[in-house]
């Protein structure tokens, strides 16, 4: 071999070592386990299946005070397919909402408390639209909910609700326009704008798997939401989720759901989503972007390999924590670490991964008053007395350091 030649050789193959030696291999460094996790039961009946924290109402108040709703359902556990998501509360079974409160960042909760919604505000009761109630959602005792009449349903509708007591009491349902969509789909994600207005993240879905994440408006002295943008193509070019899937629609592959919007000190906007090929585990989390506050969106990061619906934690110090159920054995709670906004993102973080099957997480995550992180999440353990399909269905609370 010429010595030019060799050298170029030498020099060329410095700087592939140099690159994987460097930026790029952290990314494949193995999932960390972290240490000092400290684990709590919010809520557990041994007759009740109790979760999806995520999509079931969250909001993150300010000065500690978190409100979080979840769904119960009482059953036996009698087998693994009596409790399979489509057929839980069939044969006479009880299904409530029920709310819990923290006022220290999520160590303590009070509750339960059954349907808040069905206390109405007064003030409000006579309003008949949003523009009636006169209220600024800057302010943070102003929450506002939204919820599907058939969530992913072609025939589905959205209602927002709104409380100006940080929950305690509610105004009466208002729907929301479906502007020429097919369908809207709301799960509680609210986020509100510096000028005040107020946005919601919903799916139109033209049948089981033509989903459309998409963002609504509430202009300040608004009277109904309307129709902002859509966040995807319409078509995903890859075909991550395409198959000759079959009903029921729950175990098939679905793209971009359960959308939630957040907002960066930059000004930078991001939606996590949600796609999957099946829901026990081959599932992952991606990041949308807008850069005019929710007018036009574009691809930003695929977060993981596999774990959704995610929720991020934007930390006071800049990073960026996204928090999401693991499905997959030994399956858990994981997370990874974003130091550019959300462009890459670190090695997995495992939480805990002792859990009984595939059916847990829905998280929701925040950050404490500490730095450190705090997650609510439905969980079931392999080490439950009870095991079908993993053990009772329960929510629990984990509180992590990232460093």
């Amino acid at each position: 071999m010429k010595s030019g030649v060799a050298a170029s050789l030498m020099t060329y193959s410095a700087s592939v070592s140099a690159q994987v030696g460097g930026v790029r291999t952290r990314d494949y460094a193995p999932p960390r386990r972290l240490t000092n996790v400290e684990h709590k039961v919010v809520y557990r009946k041994e007759n009740e299946f109790a979760g999806w924290p995520h999509v079931m109402g969250y909001w993150n108040i300010g000065d500690g005070e978190i409100l979080q709703q979840i769904r119960a359902t009482t059953t036996t556990y009698p087998d693994a397919d009596a409790i399979a998501h489509n057929k839980l509360g069939g044969q006479g079974a009880v299904t409530k909402m029920l709310s819990f409160r923290s006022k220290d960042y999520g160590r303590t909760w009070s509750g339960p408390e059954d349907d808040i919604f069905g206390k109405i505000d007064r003030t409000m009761a006579g309003a008949e639209d949003l523009g009636d109630l006169h209220l600024d959602y800057r302010d943070k005792n102003v929450l506002i909910a939204n919820n599907a009449t058939a969530f992913a349903a072609p025939n589905s509708k959205t209602t927002v609700r709104v409380s100006k007591d940080r929950g305690h009491t509610w105004s009466k349902p208002f729907e929301v326009p479906l502007d020429g969509l097919h369908s809207v789909s709301g799960m509680n994600s609210v986020l509100i704008r510096p000028d005040g207005t107020a946005l919601i993240w919903l799916i139109e879905v033209i049948d089981g798997f033509d989903r459309h994440p998409c963002v609504f408006a509430l202009p300040p002295r608004g009277l109904a939401f309307h129709f902002l943008s859509f966040v995807t193509p319409k078509v995903d070019v890859f075909r991550n989720t395409a198959g000759d899937w079959k009903p029921p629609l729950a175990y098939a592959g679905q793209h971009w759901f359960y959308p939630r919007g957040y907002l960066l000190p930059s000004g930078r906007m991001l939606c996590a989503l949600r796609s999957q090929r099946g829901p026990q585990g081959v599932m992952w989390t991606e990041l949308y972007k807008s850069d005019d506050g929710g007018r036009t969106w574009s691809f930003f990061s695929r977060v993981n390999d596999f774990g959704a619906p995610g929720s991020l934690v934007i930390k006071r110090d800049g990073r960026l924590v996204m928090v999401y159920g693991y499905r997959l054995m030994p399956s858990g709670i994981r997370a990874r670490v974003s130091a550019d906004e959300g462009a890459t993102w670190g090695p997995e973080l495992i939480v805990r991964d002792d859990g009984g099957s595939w059916d847990l997480g829905y998280p929701n995550a925040w950050e404490m008053d500490d730095g450190r992180i705090c997650t609510i999440y439905y969980f079931n353990s392999k080490d439950d007395t009870v095991h079908v399909n993993g053990g009772v269905r329960h929510v629990q609370r984990s509180i992590f350091s990232i460093d």
